[in-house]
């Protein structure tokens, strides 16, 4: 009909009107006792599309430790634009768990600011879905959705269309998923307020069903979106601020850095190297001593974070005597009870400042919290004791596919514009950024150890790919756009880190890197400090799901980066640019191996031509970023 939609692995994706996107994803979410999701094997998948309907059928099956869940999906579009999604499932066996059934997500650009209506037990509600982050607080140790749980969901986007979703098999709620960075509202199932984890018991079934309508459906809507259209990179006039301040996390391997990794950092000009530093662990002043060597090395001051724990006066005296003549940047105030699950006491910071504020006048001494922004915006501290307001930031609390990546880039903006409306001047510190979650926030209950044969939680292979190269370039875009002071990026060397150590990936069979090799991603950071204190120049993609870029102005002289965010190729226009030389540098699958194994002579390659049109139209290829450097003094 009137609608169309992309099937993958089991899921629905962005359902759409034209080019208006109505629902961004439908899927069966399987979360077990500590909220981790069992991916589900698909089998029978029987696929049947006709020019006004379509018809699709599949098990899948899911298994982890205990957990045996078998379900069968029943998809079906009508020729009206109904679409509606069944599962039927079964326990195999008795386990525990946090979710089973669907989840359906919400885009946030059409739907942030819309009124919606619900029907709920108790009858009608309605009201409009929040612009900046909606807070998820907690009442009695269980999250509180938007409002309250409901069978039947209207939203009213732009133009007076509806979107309609009927729910059978249980009630459902919303919560604001920028909270985690994910570019959603998310409806899911089974209401909060009955606890979790729930017991299923073997031979336990369970039916949900899904139904989505738009309307009213114009009369001239043509049958298909265009799915060809150019992608754009607008630029836009020059930001009241610049880039935030950009350091890197000490790594977590241990290991000193080498000559060679030294001085490849150096030219990077990090601002500072971060560095947790666990009171409670007899090792930490160890740690800081390896720290302080670090940032000697590579010319940079130090971010601390300190977690309190125990006798924390002893520990910051010594910690005191340490620090005399080390550039201290700032030290983020924690403690071990509340870090992950709450934000900073004043107690805590009032405690720091006590023991430490006289030895280092005007040191920035601030905290938040150690986990997602979502603590942070359930439980604000007392910004009037503080000199800075951190949190951290990684796309994978709910999903690891690249789209959904791609998806948590645009929310990182409005973390920093929500916390500002909150601390009003007060310099925001994302501290850090990660490819992925940094432990299991949501765990109710110690997990077991991981396999030594495969990589850490923390781990993802596409550090080293030209996938971070290009979602860094989104994520530094919207950072930067919100306002935020300052920003920690991965870690130094290592596998979560800018380039492998000289012995090599401890899992070459699960993290296939090469001893010493430099990720593509060092190539971003290093685009970016060959321009430093440039003035930033705002950038607009037509599509965030497709394309990124970063644009910087200095003198006459131009620096643009443009992502390409699809596993395609591309063409995208960028501009208006001013007339000049141009010189274009790629970072691609052809270019990769240089720039991993002889990053000198990577950052030395050029393609000359001269520019005079206002606009440049490049063709990328999968995960492409292109650097732009422009002259306005070399014309014609």
């Amino acid at each position: 009909g009137p609608l169309t939609l992309e099937f993958e692995e089991g899921d629905l994706r962005y359902i759409r009107l034209g080019q208006q996107e109505l629902v961004r994803r439908v899927y069966v979410g399987i979360r077990d006792h500590n909220w981790n999701t069992i991916p589900g094997k698909l089998s029978d998948l029987k696929v049947d599309v006709a020019n006004d309907r379509f018809a699709i059928t599949f098990g899948s099956s899911h298994r982890a430790g205990s957990l045996q869940f078998d379900w069968r999906a029943t998809i079906s579009g009508a020729s009206d634009g109904t679409i509606t999604y069944a599962m039927d499932g079964v326990a195999g066996s008795a386990f525990r768990y946090c979710r089973i059934g669907f989840c359906v997500l919400h885009p946030i650009r059409e739907c942030a600011g819309q009124p919606y209506r619900a029907q709920t037990p108790e009858g009608p509600v309605s009201g409009e879905l929040p612009l900046l982050i909606g807070p998820q607080p907690i009442e009695n140790g269980l999250e509180i959705p938007l409002f309250p749980s409901f069978s039947d969901l209207t939203v009213t986007l732009d133009g007076g269309l509806e979107v309609h979703i009927g729910f059978e098999g249980d009630l459902f709620e919303m919560e604001d998923q920028r909270n985690w960075t994910d570019g959603s509202f998310k409806t899911y199932c089974t209401p909060i307020s009955r606890g979790y984890p729930h017991t299923a018991v073997e031979g336990e079934t369970f039916h949900q069903r899904v139904t989505i309508k738009a309307a009213p459906i114009p009369a001239a809507m043509p049958t298909m979106a265009p799915t060809t259209e150019m992608a754009q990179l607008a630029l836009g006039e020059p930001l009241s601020h610049g880039l935030p301040c950009l350091g890197f996390g000490m790594a977590g391997h241990g290991e000193e850095l080498t000559p060679r990794q030294a001085r490849l950092l150096s030219r990077l000009r990090p601002d500072h190297l971060k560095t947790e530093l666990h009171f409670g662990d007899s090792q930490w002043s160890a740690e800081l001593d390896r720290a302080i060597r670090t940032v000697c090395q590579v010319r940079a001051a130090l971010e601390l974070a300190v977690f309190l724990d125990g006798d924390a006066e002893a520990a910051l005296d010594t910690l005191r005597e340490c620090l005399v003549g080390v550039p201290v940047v700032r030290l983020l105030v924690f403690h071990e009870l509340e870090a992950a699950s709450s934000t900073t006491s004043r107690r805590w910071v009032e405690l720091v400042r006590r023991r430490l504020e006289d030895a280092f006048p005007g040191l920035a001494i601030g905290g938040g919290t150690n986990g997602n922004f979502a603590e942070l915006n359930r439980a604000w501290p007392d910004a009037a004791c503080m000199d800075a307001l951190s949190f951290t930031i990684n796309p994978q609390v709910h999903a690891a596919d690249e789209r959904s990546l791609v998806e948590a880039l645009e929310p990182q903006e409005a973390t920093i514009l929500t916390t500002r409306s909150f601390c009003g001047p007060l310099p925001i510190c994302v501290s850090s950024v990660t490819l992925k979650p940094p432990f299991n926030q949501a765990a109710t209950e110690e997990e077991a150890p991981p396999d030594p044969n495969e990589l850490p939680p923390s781990v993802d292979p596409r550090q080293m790919s030209l996938f971070a190269a290009a979602w860094t370039v989104g994520s530094i875009r919207a950072l930067t756009a919100g306002g935020a002071a300052s920003v920690t990026y991965y870690e130094t060397t290592g596998w979560r880190g800018l380039m492998e150590i000289d012995q090599g990936s401890p899992l070459p069979d699960r993290f296939r890197s090469s001893p010493g090799m430099v990720f593509p991603v060092y190539h971003v950071f290093a685009d970016l400090a060959e321009l430093g204190g440039a003035a930033v120049v705002a950038t607009v993609p037509s599509d965030p799901l497709r394309v990124e870029g970063l644009a910087l102005r200095s003198e006459g002289q131009w620096r643009v980066l443009v992502a390409n965010l699809l596993p395609s190729t591309q063409r995208v226009t960028v501009g208006p640019l001013p007339a000049g030389a141009v010189a274009v540098r790629r970072l691609n699958d052809t270019t990769a191996r240089l720039a991993m194994f002889k990053p000198e002579s990577f950052r030395e390659l050029r393609e000359s031509r001269l520019h005079t049109s206002g606009e440049i139209e490049l063709a990328l290829g999968a995960y492409e970023t292109v650097c732009l450097d422009i002259d306005e003094c070399a014309t014609p």
